[in-house]
């Protein structure tokens, strides 16, 4: 893994979090608890700050960056960031998943209990509303999310990267 300091500022990263060895984490970067940064992903936090909060799953190939001293990236506890999706200078609450291969551009705000599908474009400046699902290039709300949705695939996967990541420290 690398973890390096970028202009005096260095990852923040408590113990009970998984990196892979080739996951990438540089800069104004602080992580809650229970996070796992996956194979190739890279966290870079150079330009602008990066707060993650607990439980935050970090799949293979995703990357989340910011803009230059105008939009850092915050996100709150309990979000899954898909295999090869783009979180880039933008809020996301709690209880989120952002599905794979999509994009989530900068001054977004997704909030709370919310999907973005597999391969959507949320464009600059969108607010995602609690509840609801946002597919689409670009992503528009298709429909609202089920209490199922939430506590079946949203609580789910972000404990199951718990679980996996506790079989690599083994």
């Amino acid at each position: 893994m690398i973890i390096k300091s970028i202009n005096g500022k260095t990852p923040v990263i408590p113990d009970d979090c998984f990196l892979a060895e080739n996951a990438t984490v540089v800069g104004d970067v602080v992580m809650g608890k229970e996070c796992s940064v996956w194979f190739n992903a890279v966290i870079r936090g150079d330009v602008h700050y990066i707060r993650m909060g607990d439980r935050v799953n970090v799949q293979d190939g995703a990357v989340i960056h910011a803009t230059y001293l105008t939009s850092p990236t915050t996100i709150g506890h309990n979000v899954s960031i898909g295999h090869n999706a783009i979180v880039h200078g933008c809020t996301i609450h709690d209880n989120v998943l952002v599905g794979m291969g999509s994009i989530v551009m900068d001054d977004c705000v997704i909030e709370s209990n919310s999907i973005i599908a597999a391969g959507a474009v949320v464009t600059k400046n969108t607010r995602v509303e609690s509840g609801s699902i946002y597919a689409g290039i670009p992503a528009k709300k298709v429909k609202d999310i089920s209490e199922e949705l939430i506590h079946g695939e949203i609580d789910r996967i972000a404990k199951n990267y718990v679980k996996y990541s506790g079989w690599f420290r083994e």
